[in-house]
């Protein structure tokens, strides 16, 4: 399925530039004082472009999976409430969450094709990503999108210990393809898909997942 994101062009997400360009610039002015500190500085503008790599992804044409929003791996399934803010009420979804390093690929990609409901953006502590209680009481934007069915999905992107920035490319309203980039995260976080309980997990715990990629679940 294609993406129609103005940024799929990009092999390095722009948001990346601007920090490699103050590495870089560091580096240099560090050079004339006492060059082999200056190295550090190259290293981490070399990482810097490479952490905000945007490869293509060949997305399932399978309208019923619920593909992988984010690289990583799968570090809960369960069944949980959505987020309080997306008033869904206190009726508990399937819910499996991606976590994804400092060494994954940030960007984040629509797991079904649909309609933004609406987007939540709430702000909250920065604990560990990898942690049960990270879903609750960390900082997290969260994205209620629908297919052509009614069916109803809640992705949430979760900051990590890490990561203190959440980007969204998205606004409500917009249609989103399937596997379409909407949105990243900077330096190591999490995201959440609650879907309905009646889905077919198409995972395990411990699995390395790839956004825009691997199937997570089977919607009935």
């Amino acid at each position: 399925m294609k993406n129609k994101d103005s940024n799929s062009k990009y092999y390095i997400h722009p948001e990346g530039w601007k920090f490699a360009f103050i590495f870089f610039i560091s580096s240099y002015l560090l050079s004339l004082v006492y060059l082999p500190i200056s190295f550090v500085g190259y290293l981490l503008t070399i990482f810097t472009l490479w952490f905000f790599r945007n490869p293509k992804r060949d997305t399932p044409k399978n309208p019923n999976a619920v593909i992988s929003s984010a690289d990583g791996k799968v570090c809960l399934i369960d069944h949980a409430i959505p987020p309080q803010e997306v008033q869904f009420g206190n009726n508990k979804m399937l819910r499996v969450c991606v976590f994804m390093n400092v060494f994954n690929v940030h960007i984040n990609r629509s797991p079904i094709e649909g309609k933004i409901e609406k987007i939540i953006y709430k702000e909250g502590s920065f604990f560990n990503a990898s942690l049960d209680k990270a879903s609750e009481k960390n900082e997290r934007s969260s994205m209620v999108i629908s297919n052509n069915d009614g069916v109803q999905l809640v992705v949430v992107q979760i900051a990590g210990l890490i990561a203190r920035r959440i980007l969204g490319f998205v606004s409500d309203n917009q249609h989103l393809d399937q596997g379409e980039r909407y949105g990243l995260i900077r330096f190591g976080s999490r995201v959440d898909i609650y879907m309905p309980l009646d889905a077919t997990v198409n995972c395990k715990v411990g699995d390395r997942v790839v956004a825009g990629e691997s199937v997570l679940a089977i919607l009935s």
